[in-house]
């Protein structure tokens, strides 16, 4: 894509509304050294020097759409808890409307605390509720959603899955089969280990080992050129045929991205992550990009070439971090010089 083309794009960025329903997140980073071994047992000792927080899971979703210039919804659940206060806090600095979050005081907000030594995280700590969500939050989740889409108020609707107790079939069905009536973009970034087989979403995004799991395939390391991993391709036959998306965008790593429509050549985008540092939150600036692109006009093609290039970025910084339209720009200005 030449950069008129994609300047064209991310200007059209400005005017579109994302709707995002899924699990919200606190993401907590430790930063410290660790100089030596603690002598109670053969583990670092980290000074810390600061501690940080920012959105994660959907709420991470929710900012990379913003960042990129979107105008975003934000569906889900907190608890009645500081870490709570504090999601809705950011997401409002965001300028991300809050209306449709709710506030469960039998639940905790999911928070995941890393601790990171220079720029090695070290250690992972998760509080989390994981049981479905009571039934009365859902729906009224739906109603706000089902109202937006009747209102036609909305381009896009991503559903973020990580499998902590707000997103089921039911859900996803009522909110997909309505917003096709409309012409709405659907997106879902799956959690295999919560399978919510849905049919006609426009766009299904599992990464490597997660498209495997989906397929109920043990999911090798493919070893070769992505244009020649038959069992890469099998297993996105089989996601098609069930789940019947538009657009199958399966990330694969240091080999980039593979992009699969029915009755079309599998599409290769090779990586732009020049060095990785960090992977965390890698995945939601994908969907955030790509669902975007694909709102603004985009091609498939065009919107996982915008989607590859926004996770270089991302992967070359160290934490849960989002990605700027001219951030996006400029990478692609870089990869015509080079």
């Amino acid at each position: 894509m030449d950069i008129s083309r994609l300047k064209e794009i991310v200007t059209l960025f400005k005017n579109k509304k994302i709707a995002v329903a899924g699990d919200l997140m606190l993401d907590v980073y430790i930063w410290g050294k660790a100089n030596r071994i603690s002598p109670e047992a053969p583990v670092p000792i980290v000074g810390v020097s600061k501690k940080t927080s920012c959105l994660g899971g959907a709420a991470n979703v929710m900012r990379n759409a913003v960042t990129l210039g979107g105008q975003v919804k934000a569906f889900g659940i907190i608890g009645s808890d500081h870490d709570g206060a504090e999601v809705t806090g950011m997401l409002n600095g965001y300028g991300i409307e809050s209306k449709s979050v709710y506030t469960d005081p039998a639940r905790r907000t999911t928070q995941k605390q890393r601790v990171i030594a220079g720029s090695q995280q070290l250690l992972r700590i998760d509080y989390e509720d994981t049981d479905p969500v009571d039934e009365k939050f859902r729906e009224k989740i739906v109603a706000d959603l089902l109202e937006l889409i009747e209102t036609s108020a909305v381009d896009a609707i991503i559903f973020e899955d990580y499998g902590k107790g707000l997103l089921d079939e039911d859900m996803l069905s009522a909110a997909v089969q309505a917003a096709s009536k409309k012409g709405i973009i659907t997106s879902l970034d799956p959690k295999p280990g919560h399978l919510l087989n849905v049919k006609g979403l426009t766009v299904i995004k599992p990464n490597r080992s997660e498209a495997f799991a989906m397929a109920g395939k043990f999911a090798k390391d493919g070893g070769c050129p992505v244009e020649q991993d038959k069992e890469l391709k099998e297993v996105a036959e089989i996601l098609m045929d069930e789940w019947e998306p538009e657009y199958l965008l399966i990330s694969l790593a240091a080999q980039g991205m593979a992009l699969f429509r029915k009755n079309s050549p599998m599409i290769v985008i090779p990586t732009r992550a020049r060095e990785v540092f960090d992977v965390s939150g890698a995945g939601d600036t994908v969907i955030s990009a790509f669902t975007l692109a694909l709102a603004a006009g985009a091609s498939g093609r065009e919107a996982a070439e915008i989607a590859n290039h926004a996770a270089g970025i991302v992967v070359g910084k160290v934490g849960t971090v989002t990605v700027s339209a001219d951030e996006l720009i400029e990478s692609f200005e870089d990869g015509e010089q080079n």
